[in-house]
């Protein structure tokens, strides 16, 4: 497609309307035996294992309309008196709407069954591992993190999220290649708080994690596709809403209030959130210095249906984080803060030609603005001083149709964008002597004097995609197949044909699906500082005079293959394993700046990273549910590396080397009692084996690149004698052998004994930890009917481990785990 035309096209779609993206509708008329309407029968959908459940009531004509089904297999139960009950298992994966025609049976005469052999119906005949997550779990997990708790729920409820700091999370071995697709608007930038600002939980109605190899409507960054269903008014008929006051650990205050309505012909939904605390951020040191912030945001959608083939769609979100740039104890002087505004608007609109072909038409437009403030006094900032005005505006369409026709599921469409970045950055050196290793920075050396760099530059990110699937049943087979084509227009101009194919097998006899499948994926730069970090070239802007060299960081291509099962066993117990493999040509990731929350995307010339994830999950069992995550990866990077400013901690690697993305083992435990919609405990026990330590290789290195704070923080001791910001460690006084409380360094490196260190079988790690989570609460303090009163208390870390996500890492820094908190919530639901 020609520019001209891609753009006449992107264009002239602005005032059409989004559809509700993947989100189903059910709906039919209930029937007596002789074929008349029954009005007044309940109508319901449950999903034993997310916990999902919706019920209508069908109308005089007998009509029902169940709307905004997140993807899933259902139950389906009809009850009206007089009638025995009637029972069917459905599916919902796609936006097609599904017809039934349940005819109930005259009390006393055999029930009505159409449903699967025992544990066959909560088995998904599908070739991409993922996982479904309802809004009763999200909101009773015991966790907090400051305008992050959706990162929080994937981690807790993902196998495949390795946790990182600041509401980040690596999936299946990547940095952060992660696509939202939020009622049909996809948002591929980063969304952890230091780049913008998260859908707070309680607009969430519910949301599927796809692991797996993504269907061909999902490019760009793939490694994780979320869909996400948020909460609608639509065909509520009544009031409801909720609103609720939070208090806990370190001064957090704040609270939440929401409140839907609608009929079957419009609804609207509106959430709106606050919270302040001295711990925004997780901190370089324990102890947090530094670090109070405040988050806000209103999220509102609204919904109109004129007819049964038209549905209109509008979405609002706008939100704030502002937060101070926590310190350690080498910066206690330092005043630096950063403030993240996000806004959105997402219209849609959704047309039914006939009950096999649906059209979704996702038009949408958001922005995210980053301001990094230093301090008053720029020599205050150690070893450097740093300002940024950033902003990345997104804007597009994404379109296609949805037909059913026999055994086959198909979807094609088309998916136009345009990001307009705008990148302003300061920069100077206040520490004198550090320039003295760098010949790129002496001209910026404050101390010595240099001038402040200053960088200005605006640019536009063009992008489309073609793609079209189909999903074909044929017996206990179900086949995906799946082509898409992507170009990308920006720095660089590539494109890139990509195959998708999958295949699952359904072996009802042992109640088991197998599946295997490959995609090839175009993978595309992060947007964030991507002007800069393209300027710099090979090494940064640390090793080079800036403007003598630029390599801008293109698009890659990946290579993906996954094979997996799901075993049931019974009614009560679903058991999800996935082995994953990508090759991937342009690895990215990002550089942290110094000590700071600003990062620079880089690309390395290829990744090899495979690994193991999975999920055993119980159904409700008399108010119990429990289920258990784990993964595996092994994340193995290849130089050169492209882009970037200044580094922390030792240098790069010149060979294959095991990025911190790399982690042997990390598991979830959850368990959750309730008792008769009322009481409630939850428990979850998270480990993770740790990340790998880029940034101090060997015990050696920790001897001389480290400050007496730094040695002191990760409890460095050599032959047991610990370091002190007085007497700090060195070659000199240290003969061996040097330990750590919190890292787990690979010996010599010192004193003339060889380092033990390797790249890529023994490179240095945080060590293990142990984290315990509790909540308590109830959702109906008195018992009442109606109007409820809820109270919770959430303990997150409970035993008080003193742990690192990382240490000096090049791509993230040093950040640890959040301290024993405490979080009490007292709320009212009507």
């Amino acid at each position: 497609m020609g520019r001209a035309a891609y753009f006449f096209f992107l264009t002239g779609f602005p005032a059409l309307a989004q559809s509700l993206g993947n989100a189903g509708t059910i709906e039919g008329t209930v029937l007596d035996p002789s074929g008349a309407a029954v009005a007044g029968a309940q109508v319901t959908i449950s999903n034993p294992v997310s916990g999902y459940k919706q019920a209508v009531t069908s109308a005089a004509e007998g009509a029902f309309r169940l709307v905004n089904i997140p993807p899933n297999p259902y139950h389906l139960e009809v009850t009206a008196p007089g009638f025995s009950a009637f029972f069917q298992d459905v599916a919902i994966r796609g936006g097609v709407p599904l017809e039934l025609r349940p005819t109930l049976v005259l009390a006393g005469s055999q029930t009505s069954i159409t449903v699967e052999a025992a544990g066959a119906d909560i088995l998904e005949n599908t070739p991409s591992a993922h996982v479904d997550v309802d809004r009763s779990l999200m909101i009773k997990l015991p966790v907090f993190d400051p305008a992050a708790n959706l990162s929080e729920s994937i981690v807790y409820t993902t196998g495949g999220a390795v946790a990182d700091a600041n509401g980040f999370f690596h999936p299946q071995g990547d940095h952060g290649q992660v696509s939202f697709l939020i009622d049909g608007q996809e948002i591929s930038d980063q969304q952890s708080k230091l780049f913008s600002t998260q859908l707070p939980t309680n607009a969430i109605q519910g949301m599927e994690t796809t692991t797996g190899t993504p269907d061909a409507e999902f490019g760009d960054k793939s490694s994780m596709v979320i869909q996400m269903t948020t909460r609608s008014g639509l065909g509520a008929g009544k009031v409801f809403g909720n609103v609720d006051a939070t208090y806990g650990s370190f001064g957090t205050a704040g609270g939440s209030a929401s409140i839907g309505f609608g009929n079957a012909r419009f609804g609207n939904f509106i959430a709106v959130n606050g919270l302040r605390t001295g711990r925004f951020l997780d901190a370089p040191e324990f102890t947090p210095f530094h670090d109070a912030g405040n988050n806000g945001s209103i999220f509102d959608r609204f919904d109109y249906q004129p007819g049964t083939r038209d549905v209109f769609h509008l979405n609002l979100f706008t939100a704030r984080n502002w937060f101070q740039i926590p310190n350690s104890y080498d910066q206690l002087g330092q005043d630096q803060h950063q403030r993240v505004l996000t806004w959105s608007i997402a219209p849609g609109y959704q047309h039914t030609f006939n009950p096999h072909t649906l059209l979704s038409v996702n038009p949408y437009i958001r922005k995210d603005q980053v301001n990094y403030y230093p301090s008053g006094d720029l020599f205050a900032d150690t070893p450097a001083t740093q300002s940024q005005n950033r902003q990345l505006l997104n804007w597009g369409v994404k379109a296609d149709v949805s037909v059913t026709a026999g055994r086959h599921n198909m979807k094609y469409g088309i998916d136009l964008k345009q990001t307009r970045l705008l990148e302003n950055f300061g920069f100077g050196i206040t520490e004198p002597g550090f320039s003295a290793d760098y010949p790129g920075l002496l001209p910026y050396d404050l101390t010595r004097g240099g001038r402040l760099f200053a960088f200005h530059e605006t640019g536009n990110i063009n992008q489309y995609a073609l793609y079209a699937q189909d999903a074909i049943t044929a017996g206990n087979f179900l086949f995906n197949l799946g082509f898409r084509f992507d170009g990308y227009d920006g720095l660089v101009s590539r494109s890139g044909p990509q195959p998708r194919l999958g295949v699952s097998y359904n072996v009802k006899g042992t109640a088991t699906v197998l599946r295997a499948a490959y995609a090839r994926a175009f993978e595309t730069p992060f947007n964030e500082n991507l002007l800069l970090s393209s300027a710099t070239g090979v090494g940064g802007l640390a090793g080079n005079v800036f403007g003598s060299t630029s390599v801008a960081i293109s698009p890659g291509f990946r290579n993906q293959f996954n094979a997996g099962l799901q075993q049931a066993l019974g009614r009560w117990l679903l058991i999800d394993a996935d082995y994953f493999w990508k090759y991937t040509h342009n690895a990215y990731d990002f550089s942290t700046l110094l000590n700071t929350t600003i990062t620079f995307p880089i690309a390395w010339h290829n990744s090899k990273i495979d690994g193991v994830t999975g999920r055993v999950s119980t159904t409700n069992l008399r108010g119990f549910q429990a289920y258990w995550t784990f993964g595996h990866t092994r994340a193995r990077y290849f130089p050169p590396e492209t882009g970037g400013l200044v580094p922390q901690g030792a240098p790069l690697t010149s060979g294959v080397f095991r990025i911190d993305h790399d982690q042997a083992f990390q598991s979830t435990s959850v368990l959750r009692y309730q008792h008769k919609d009322a009481e409630w405990v939850a428990f979850t026990w998270r480990y993770d084996s740790g990340l790998v330590v880029s940034g101090v290789p060997d015990a050696g290195a920790a001897l001389i690149i480290l400050t007496p704070n730094q040695q002191t923080t990760i409890g460095l001791a050599c032959g047991g004698v610990r370091a002190t910001p007085a007497n700090p460690l060195t070659p000199a006084n240290c003969a061996g052998p040097v330990t750590s409380t919190l890292l787990a360094l690979p010996q010599g490196g010192y004193n003339g004994t060889p380092s033990q260190e390797n790249d890529d079988h023994n490179p240095g790690r945080v060590l293990p930890r142990h984290v315990f989570n509790v909540g308590v609460g109830t959702d109906n303090l008195f018992h009442a009917e109606h109007r409820k009163m809820t109270a919770s208390m959430d303990i997150e870390n409970l035993t008080n481990e003193v742990a690192l996500y990382n240490f000096l890492s090049t791509f993230s820094g040093t950040h640890f785990l959040q301290p024993r908190t405490v979080v009490a919530r007292v709320g009212f639901v009507f």
